[in-house]
């Protein structure tokens, strides 16, 4: 069973971002030959940071997901896989272990370095979600590695008066905080879902960087449509105190904001520092099988 706060007041947005931009997804290949919709790509790092990808995973074709993420190496980030339909198997090199299954979160954070596999637990039927990659600030890129698995009825789950439902994986909607906290980067992420006609507003820093992304039906951003499949930029504005939308057709997206850490970005694969001879480093480790202990899964602060 879900955690539902009862229905509260929609929050007030005095001044509401416009959108900036809409980017549609690119069809890529991963892992060992799953099919994703790669919607947050490199291009992106600088404009979104401290996001750095986002891909949309999804078929009922057990052949575009059978094949999974065999064991490879993480260092420098957070990952934070959302299971909306199927069942994944993650296992690391210290022999943590946990499954994600319908409505589930795994937030994990590879410091400086982990070694994991998330491997589908299901040879037919619909399997559906999201990775999102996170930035660490510089002084947290070595730090510990760690994770927490999240079942549905551990992420918090709310109602609007304006007919949205939300449920909080990240930061805090509307009173209710989410299941995971970050001070450095101070993420928000909503899983919002809207019935048709209904109404969202959320209340989001001026200096954040934001942007959602439309899974099923179409909202309207201030006049603009954003259609299934597609992504919207948010325009940061100085002014602006959040975003506001509503859905024509019953509509569900996910919504993602977070603060920037203006920080020099440097990326090989897997790894994500902040200079080209920390990403030497990081291969010569991995290389040299100085990349992999545990992973505890005990309450982190970054």
């Amino acid at each position: 069973m879900e955690t539902t706060i009862n229905t509260v007041a929609s929050e007030r947005v005095q001044q509401a971002r416009s959108v900036e931009r809409i980017v549609h997804g690119q069809a890529v290949m991963d892992g060992a030959g799953v099919k994703i919709n790669r919607v947050l790509t490199q291009a992106l790092q600088r404009r979104l940071d401290p996001f750095l990808m986002l891909d949309n995973f999804g078929s009922d074709e057990a052949n575009d997901y059978i094949a999974g993420f065999p064991s490879h190496p993480h260092r420098g980030f957070e990952t934070v896989t959302y299971m909306l339909s199927g069942r994944m198997r993650h296992r690391d090199s210290a022999g943590n272990e946990g499954l994600l299954s319908n409505g589930g979160v795994q937030w994990m954070t590879a410091g400086r370095g982990v070694i994991h596999s998330e491997m589908p637990e299901q040879e037919e039927g619909l399997m559906e979600g999201f990775q999102l990659w996170l930035n660490l600030p510089a002084k947290d890129k070595m730090r510990a590695p760690w994770y927490q698995d999240f079942a549905a009825a551990d992420i918090p789950q709310l109602r609007t008066a304006a007919g949205a439902t939300v449920r909080v994986i990240a930061g805090s909607s509307h009173g209710a905080a989410g299941a995971v906290q970050r001070e450095g980067t101070e993420p928000l992420y909503l899983d919002v879902e809207l019935p048709a006609g209904a109404s969202f507003s959320q209340q989001i820093p001026a200096g954040h960087n934001a942007f959602l992304y439309v899974y099923r039906g179409s909202v309207n951003i201030g006049g603009k449509a954003v259609a299934r499949g597609a992504m919207a930029i948010f325009a940061n504005a100085a002014e602006a105190d959040g975003v506001t939308l509503d859905a024509g057709e019953a509509a569900r997206f996910i919504l993602i904001a977070g603060r920037p850490l203006n920080e020099p970005i440097a990326q090989y694969g897997p790894f994500v520092m902040n200079t080209q001879a920390e990403i030497f480093q990081a291969v010569a480790d991995f290389r040299a099988g100085l990349i992999g202990e545990a992973a505890p899964s005990s309450p982190a602060a970054v």
